[in-house]
Order: C-alpha cells, then structure tokens, then sequence
C-alpha cells in the first residue's frame, strides 16, 4: 500500500481547501504570551465526536494559556488524515483500527496517542431494501463497496472468516463514503459497509437493511494519533486533547438525547439520525495501553498475511512516548 507515499501537498491542500476552518487563539487574550513562540495543533478530524469538541471551543480555552493555537480540517475518511499527518500539514486526528496500519507500512511517522473503548456497532455492512442478499454468505460474488484503507477493510475481511469465505470472494470497489453512497442507492453495487453518521443516515433516509455490524467480529476502537515529533514536544498539549475528547465522551453517555441534538446542528443531519448514531455508541477514551498495541499488531499481521501491506510491522514502533 503507497497511498502515503505518492500523496503531494497540492494534492492534500485541494482535498482539505472546501472543510478547513481555523479557530485562532492569539497573544491579543494573554499579552504575556506574545514574548514566546507561538505553537499551533493542527488537528484533522471526521464528522463525529471532535466535531462537538470543535464547535464548543473548549480545547482553545485550555490551551490559550500555554499559547498554543487550534486549527482544524475536515476529511471524510482516516486514510487522508494520515496522508495529511506524513506529509507534515495535521498534528492530531481521529481515525479507526486500519488507517494507521497501512500508514505505518507507508513509512507515516505516526503515533498512537489514545483510544476509545470497543465500538463494533458503530460500523456495519448494508444492503438495499428488498436485496436476496440475506446472509454474509450470499455475498460470494458480490460487489461490496467500501472505502479502501479503512477500519471497514478489517472488518469485512474478518466477517467473511466468521463465515467461510474468503476476501477474495467478493468483488471490492473501492470507494469514499459520498461516492459509495450514490453506487448504493443506484444498484451500482450489492453492499456497503460503512460506520456511523454515513451507517445510521443510509438506513433511516434509504431504508437501507443492515445485514451485520462487528460485534463479535471487530472491536472498532476509535483511535487519536499524532507524529512522533510532535508528541516529543508536546506531551503537555497532546494530555490537554486527550482529557477533552473524553470529557465530551463522559458528557454524551449522559446527556444523549442533548448530544444528539447538538450533533445534528454540528453535521448538518437530521436528529433522528443522529439518535441512532448516540445511542449506539459505546463511551470513553484513554491512553493507549501494551494490550491495545497486541489489538493492532493481530490487524496488522492479517493485512501482511493477504498481502495488504507490503511488510511485517512492529507496532511498539508506533508506540507513545509513555511506553517507550
């Protein structure tokens, strides 16, 4: 896999120009910064909690004292985040279980920071209403689209072991979420798997039928990276997002129904979608442990064993600067 690899900055700043805004906190509300350089954390994030985390503006507050600036880019996937991150244009972004392997295996300087507890429904595989597709083992020949790369390649590849098939036995066409929406809803192709809000929109505005999540078949953390160089240097930054995320995490599993108004105003989607989205989710957010690594290490070795990715990975090599 070289998607990092032959990814150019033009490229990155075309893909980013339409969803960038910049949160800036400068020296004008603490005067007594203005004498010391100033650092930036850029972060690069998808629709979903750090979005919330974005439109309260909480993370500049507590970072304006130590005279650090926020900016933040939108993608619609974790595989451009960790393009943007090796190409040295984002610090910090969430992304799933897959994305940071095939960026380890590009030769991506990332580390991981944190992780979310398991949240296997939040990713699942769909089919049309009215599909004879009924079972996993009706997508033998199958066209199945999905975004290449992504925490969903895992997931398909184990949910096709689960029952006897192998990866190879369906037909994958890779695909963003936007445009893999359209072939879904046009016949283009006979599944989708895809995550949360993308999973909860298709089956309440498309009726689509859900024919498997990952519980029992994926654990789909939700994970926080960073570049080895700036975690070297801003241990006291990267401990500040971290408490944030999981505060907004500890805020939602209390207050759902209010979360997923919020949601809902964030990313532009109905509240019943975003009620489905909430309420399925599972809460909390950590720092990244040895038994956490051990989950990644099994994905990595899987993708090696299908030939996914080009060579063994050590995932301590990804390691945060707490384990090293």
């Amino acid at each position: 896999m070289t998607f990092a690899s032959d990814f150019s900055r033009r490229r990155f700043l075309s893909l980013a120009a339409a969803t960038t805004a910049t949160l800036g906190i400068g020296s004008t509300s603490v005067p007594a910064l203005a004498q010391k350089a100033a650092r930036t954390l850029r972060i690069g994030h998808q629709k979903g909690w750090l979005s919330i985390l974005k439109a309260r503006g909480t993370l500049e507050k507590r970072l304006a004292p130590l005279g650090v600036n926020v900016t933040w880019t939108e993608f619609n996937a974790g595989p451009v985040q960790l393009e943007a991150l090796n190409v040295g244009a984002i610090d910090f972004g969430d992304v799933g279980e897959a994305p940071p392997i095939f960026a380890q295996a590009a030769g991506a300087p990332l580390v991981y920071a944190a992780a979310t507890v398991p949240r296997p429904r939040l990713e699942a595989i769909i089919v049309p209403k009215g599909s004879p597709i009924k079972t996993v083992a009706d997508l033998k020949g199958k066209r199945v689209a999905y975004n290449k790369g992504s925490n969903v390649q895992y997931f398909l590849v184990k949910l096709l072991e689960k029952h006897g098939l192998k990866y190879s036995d369906v037909q994958s066409v890779f695909l963003p979420p936007p445009d893999a929406r359209a072939a879904f809803e046009k016949g283009a192709v006979d599944a989708w798997i895809i995550w949360d809000p993308f999973l909860a929109s298709a089956q309440k505005s498309l009726d689509a039928q859900l024919l498997a999540d990952a519980t029992g078949v994926a654990k789909n953390r939700q994970y926080y990276f960073t570049s080895r160089e700036f975690a070297t240097h801003n241990t006291d930054v990267l401990r500040i997002a971290i408490e944030e995320v999981n505060a907004i995490d500890t805020w939602i599993s209390k207050n759902k129904s209010a979360a997923a108004a919020e949601l809902s105003q964030v990313l532009g989607l109905d509240k019943s979608i975003t009620e489905i989205y909430v309420g399925r989710a599972a809460y909390g957010t950590a720092p990244i442990t040895q038994s956490i690594l051990e989950e990644q290490q099994s994905i990595a070795d899987t993708f090696f064993e299908l030939k996914l990715i080009p060579k063994k990975l050590n995932l301590l090599h990804a390691a945060p600067v707490s384990l090293n």
